[in-house]
């Protein structure tokens, strides 16, 4: 997504784009995430704004592109207990929290908001600002419109070897490509060519695990996440919530949260784990699932439907939290671009802009 990002930027600005692909269709992050345009959980300050930047870019790409399924659907994550209670009530006080579309709402109103959350909670915190889109087929959608300029070329089953002189890369049939600007956008592809050009760069994989549902037979208004989401993102401040109510054992071990989101097909995306310690399991473990389906129908007030889809993605992140992503220059005119981590489908237009900006396109 964040090389397709930036193809959409450069062709805005009246460039060509020869977009390489190293698999017939994208299989990493890009498609194994939630499709969430996630503002809630970001950090303050720089991190905020990208990601309220992107949500404005992605709204208007929607419109451009409604294959792309966005919908200003916003999230709910409802409290059970005092102590997570606190923690939304200070974050619906932060000073930056009508940035955020946030607020605090009696399990009433949450419920008006949100009628298919049946189960017990005592208030919800609101986000208006959240978002979705669906990630299956947002790049599908995305390259029949760059494909209509006349003026982008998809090259997929084509990996880029080497770097070969200035604004050039020769990809692994042997074709040399050339142009004014080569970004390299590698996901968590962080070895060869990565490690030739760069060396090693500050940023780290993450595992995750995910599964899909059958058509829940009802909407979904807004996406959910639980209170562990309180524990993971850094908008709150879960010191309290960790230090009165410490993580049940299974979420803890695989460092959990629930966030759920409804594709346009009536079935629920809900996840996730975290792993980062490589070298990475190459089989998915049972009881993540289980406590993520018990969490999610708990809300609901009835069991999720049947499962019908469960995988593991990785993703690159930067091991410096104040930073968006690691954007270098490798060599002139080649620049690489990575590790967004957790934020990548919601920042990528954003990234992709200040790129744009910063190369002077």
């Amino acid at each position: 997504m964040l090389g397709t990002l930036h193809a959409w930027h450069a062709l805005e600005r009246g460039h060509e784009v020869v977009h390489l692909e190293r698999e017939q269709e994208a299989r990493g992050a890009s498609c194994r995430n939630f499709g969430q345009i996630w503002v809630s959980g970001r950090a303050g300050g720089r991190e905020l704004g990208t990601a309220l930047r992107a949500r404005e870019l992605w709204e208007e790409i929607g419109r451009r592109v409604p294959a792309l399924g966005f919908r200003p659907n916003g999230s709910l994550t409802p409290v059970r207990t005092e102590a997570e209670h606190a923690v939304a009530e200070a974050a619906a006080a932060r000073p930056d929290a009508a940035d955020r579309g946030f607020t605090l709402l009696t399990a009433e109103r949450a419920r008006a908001v949100n009628p298919a959350l049946r189960g017990g909670f005592r208030a919800a915190l609101h986000c208006s600002r959240d978002a979705a889109v669906e990630p299956r087929t947002a790049q599908l959608a995305l390259r029949r419109v760059l494909r209509a300029t006349g003026r982008y070329t998809f090259l997929p089953g084509r990996e880029v070897r080497e770097a070969v002189g200035e604004c050039a890369v020769r990809d692994d049939h042997g074709e040399v490509h050339r142009g004014d600007t080569v970004l390299l956008c590698t996901g968590a592809r962080l070895g060869g060519l990565v490690r030739d050009l760069a060396g090693e760069v500050p940023v780290r994989r993450v595992r995750l695990q995910m599964m899909q549902t059958a058509p829940l037979g009802e909407p979904l208004p807004t996406s959910v996440a639980d209170a562990d989401s309180f524990r993971y993102y850094p908008a709150y401040d879960a010191r309290t919530l960790d230090a009165v109510q410490p993580q049940e054992a299974v979420p803890a071990a695989h460092r959990m949260q629930l966030l759920m989101v409804q594709r346009l097909d009536g079935g629920l995306t809900v996840g996730d784990t975290h792993a980062y310690e490589e070298p990475f399991a190459f089989d998915t473990e049972e009881e993540p699932y289980e406590h993520l389906a018990g969490v999610a129908g708990g809300f609901l007030g009835r069991p999720l439907p049947p499962v019908r889809r469960r995988w593991a993605g990785v993703y690159a992140q930067c091991t410096d939290p104040a930073r968006i992503v690691h954007r270098q220059r490798v060599r002139d005119g080649v620049w690489l671009v990575t590790g967004p981590g957790g934020r990548g489908m919601t920042c990528a237009p954003a990234i992709a802009e200040t790129t744009a900006n910063e190369l002077g396109w």
